[in-house]
């Protein structure tokens, strides 16, 4: 959906019609600069606080003004967050999104792939190979469509830099997987197979779903227990799954939702919330699965829970 406000008109009369408008928008920048829900939620109070002292006096452009600002505070709070990520027991996952049950979490399967496209877990983790700037810049005019002139005033950067920072930015990112858009209904019944297969204790039905250079990355923050190095391999990541779901035993309940815009499974322990998995598939097949068991990240599921 186009946030964009023309520069007269009503709307533009009322700062806190502007502000509402595009809260989605500003939310949608800083989370896909930081990862985390809260620092994001942050970021745009912030934004608000700066708005209403005087920003939405000033501002010639709302829209420019206020992602200008976003994107600055989203950059300093990212170079200060790679810094304590380098203390982060094991390995760091972007804090999942999770919507309702899939049959009422989007309006159509188009809709969801739509969305699937530029805030997955994926394409998160992807996020983490760019430096801070990098990653504003990338995600400024790849992913929310600014012109080159535009990011160059919101970064404070020449627009000569800031093509070299988004060229370089290119250059990173390019190594990882080519993304493929997914049929909804195809990434659904991979799903219900792989819960299928990890239940049966046969990790031949594991692997088979699995791309052979498949990975496994585990986010326990120190505080839940999973793999502290990214398993690679689909035979080592089978055996791991079976071994995972004996752990668990009878009292684990599994439910398909949705996770940052694409199908996942919200894992359920005893009646608490145990874990979001998400999962990138290619080919029909599995490439990585993501597990976040860090009960920092599952906070509000287990608020709601209890």
């Amino acid at each position: 959906m186009d946030t964009r406000i023309p520069p007269t008109g009503d709307a533009v009369a009322d700062p806190v019609a502007i502000f509402t408008r595009l809260r989605p928008r500003l939310f949608g920048i800083a989370y896909r600069m930081l990862g985390v829900r809260a620092d994001a939620e942050d970021i745009v109070q912030e934004a608000w606080l700066r708005w209403q002292g005087g920003g939405s006096t000033d501002a010639r452009n709302p829209e420019a003004w206020l992602v200008t600002v976003v994107t600055r505070l989203s950059i300093d709070r990212l170079r200060s967050a790679i810094a304590e990520r380098e203390h982060y027991f094991g390995p760091w996952l972007p804090e999942p999104l999770v919507g309702g049950a899939v049959e009422a979490a989007v309006e159509s399967p188009e809709s969801a792939l739509e969305a699937a496209g530029d805030i997955s877990t994926a394409f998160l983790v992807m996020m983490e190979r760019l430096a801070p700037e990098e990653r504003a810049v990338f995600l400024l005019h790849q992913v929310f469509e600014f012109d080159h002139a535009q990011v160059a005033a919101m970064v404070g950067k020449s627009e000569a830099a800031c093509r070299k920072t988004l060229q370089r930015a290119r250059e990173r990112v390019r190594a990882e997987r080519p993304r493929f858009a997914v049929d909804r209904e195809a990434h659904l019944a991979l799903l219900a197979r792989f819960i299928e297969a990890s239940r049966s204790g046969d990790p031949a039905k594991v692997q088979a779903l699995l791309a052979h250079d498949a990975t496994f990355t585990g986010d326990g923050g120190g505080k839940a227990t999973t793999v502290v190095r990214t398993v690679v391999g689909a035979e080592r990541i089978a055996r791991l799954v079976v071994g995972i779901e004996r752990k668990w035993g009878i009292d684990v309940r599994r439910d398909i939702v949705d996770v940052n815009g694409e199908p996942g499974i919200l894992t359920w322990l005893g009646g608490v919330p145990d874990s979001i998995t998400s999962f990138l598939v290619e080919d029909g097949r599995i490439a990585a699965v993501y597990i976040v068991r860090n009960p920092d990240k599952l906070g509000a599921l287990r608020s709601l829970a209890a």
